[in-house]
């Protein structure tokens, strides 16, 4: 007969490799390593992010992958998780629900 703590140790192992797996999956990208100075000014960004048509925006935030990351809406409404390089705006995920 298995004891708890033995049981506890043979399902607590395999599900610290999945969480370690998933990590990757769940982080925020990566954007830039350039220096601060050469990022697009924040209140430009986001005359730029409305330009791409998002709206309703309720988040702007600087990630620690460097981004510039927004949570709001796009043109067409649909709820919009999205992550830009600072320094050129280009999009480098999205998630449109």
């Amino acid at each position: 007969m298995m004891t708890l703590s033995r049981l506890l140790a043979r399902v607590a192992a395999p599900a610290a490799v999945l969480v370690a797996l998933a990590a990757p999956a769940l982080a925020d990208p990566t954007c830039t390593t350039a220096a601060r100075d050469a990022w697009i000014p924040e209140d430009q960004m986001k005359a730029k992010i409305a330009e791409l048509g998002f709206k309703d925006i309720r988040s702007f935030e600087v990630t620690k992958g460097n981004c510039y990351e927004i949570y709001g809406h796009d043109k067409d409404g649909r709820k919009a998780e999205v992550y830009f390089d600072p320094t050129d705006a280009r999009i480098v995920k999205q998630e449109i629900d």
